[in-house]
């Protein structure tokens, strides 16, 4: 007997795109929404990290292709592979650019958008630190759950954690370097 799981397919590029197109219609909104309180450069970059975060969420979370069916739970792995740059990151290309710079490239703008949104006040010294540790658990808790759920038909890799705690620490640095050209501090003080 077909399962609702067999029945409706979800997956592959096109999902992934219009999934990060809604989310970013709706980061927009929210930005202009929260111009008037933040100022604008804050709102982008609060907009920008959860637009981000819902983004590499659908990257790595959808399944590459809407065929893949039920993967069956002995089919699937049972731990991490730890074999670092292993095989994975050749087999994987879009626009010629191979899994491990995806997956850099995939976590920058998080790391970027992170360092302006709480570049706002003085607490960004203590906060953009942690955010840049919560981004690696966020790294660290996909991977997890790429290991648990078979249906996915991805891998739990360590090459790809590390890749993309890079990719978070190179946007960290970059928001750093466009901080005082952004000055997010500017914007409109919330009321007391």
């Amino acid at each position: 007997m077909a399962t609702l799981a067999d029945v409706v397919t979800i997956g592959g590029t096109g999902v992934m795109v219009l999934g990060a197109l809604v989310a970013g219609l709706a980061a927009v909104a929210l930005a202009l929404v929260t111009r008037r309180w933040l100022g604008t450069a804050s709102a982008v970059s609060v907009a920008g990290l959860l637009w981000s975060l819902v983004a590499i969420a659908l990257v790595t979370l959808v399944p590459t292709r809407a065929d893949v069916g039920i993967v069956p739970a002995e089919g699937r792995s049972e731990s991490c592979s730890w074999d670092y740059g292993g095989p994975s990151g050749a087999a994987f290309e879009v626009l010629g650019l191979d899994q491990r710079t995806l997956n850099v490239l995939l976590f920058v703008p998080a790391g970027l958008f992170l360092v302006l949104a709480v570049g706002r006040r003085w607490s960004g010294l203590v906060l953009a630190p942690l955010g840049l540790l919560a981004l690696a658990a966020y790294s660290l808790g996909i991977e997890l759950v790429q290991l648990q759920l078979a249906r996915l038909d991805r891998a739990c890799d360590v090459t790809d954690m590390v890749d993309n705690v890079l990719g978070a620490a190179i946007g960290f640095v970059i928001g750093l370097v466009l901080l005082p050209v952004v000055r997010p501090w500017r914007g409109r003080e919330p009321a007391h």
